[in-house]
């Protein structure tokens, strides 16, 4: 394990990871608590809330992200162009927009915004908005230590890049099947991105999505890949 310093992670259920920093900042990726059937009661509230990091427009990603920057107002959401306008619309303050290959300091973290393969359309009201493209984030903190949350995601191979040139030593990768990958296609992202731990997400919430981290342990096993998966229950902290 890497000796630099690095986030408490929380999974708090289906995508959404809380992670403390070593300062004692709080950084949401993918905010959906209020409405996420696996978001453990006492974990929707926040003490404080200083970064959001959102990979798409879905509800299950950003379903709470309007209701949370009003309530905690971080000093900064990052998202696609396409989401912040939105966000902005609805009265949120302080989004950062990016777009793919770019990268950006958010409270002193290294924050670079990478593909995934996946639809962004935004839900408002009764009608879906373009919310530009799906993303990953790959995240540094300022003693190296570097993770990457995959969002929501098909397998592609230039993940192989992604380790080549990020080299992340953690991952979270979506495992359900049907909207992302499948355990075994997670099992192949572990081996392009050269990664030592994953923990997986996006599996469990609703039963369309079959994945577990067993068969994920098991994928990883069966292809010769050594990785140690981090099977984290909503609510568990690593």
């Amino acid at each position: 394990m890497s000796q630099h310093p690095r986030p408490k992670f929380t999974y708090l259920g289906h995508a959404t990871v809380r992670c403390d920093l070593p300062g004692g900042e709080v950084v949401l990726i993918d905010p959906w608590v209020q409405n996420n059937p696996a978001c453990p009661k006492e974990l929707q509230e926040f003490d404080r809330l200083d970064a959001m990091l959102i990979t798409h427009g879905h509800f299950d990603h950003m379903g709470d992200a309007v209701e949370l920057a009003k309530k905690y107002r971080p000093k900064i959401i990052v998202a696609s162009f396409e989401i912040c306008q939105w966000l902005g619309s609805k009265g949120v303050e302080n989004c950062s927009g990016m777009n793919l290959g770019g990268c950006q300091d958010v409270l002193g973290l290294g924050v670079t915004m990478v593909r995934a393969d996946h639809s962004c359309g935004i839900t408002d009201g009764d009608q879906i908005l373009y919310g530009g493209v799906a993303a990953g984030y790959v995240v540094r903190l300022p003693g190296g230590f570097t993770f990457y949350h995959a969002g929501d995601t098909a397998l592609f191979s230039d993940m192989q890049l992604l380790g080549e040139i990020y080299r992340p030593e953690l991952a979270f990768i979506p495992i359900g099947d049907l909207f992302t990958m499948d355990p075994q296609q997670a099992a192949r992202a572990c081996r392009f991105l050269a990664v030592r731990k994953v923990i997986p997400i996006h599996w469990g919430t609703f039963p369309a999505l079959t994945g577990t981290p067993e068969n994920l342990v098991k994928a990883l096993g069966d292809q010769g890949i050594s990785c140690e998966v981090i099977g984290l229950k909503p609510g568990e902290t690593y």
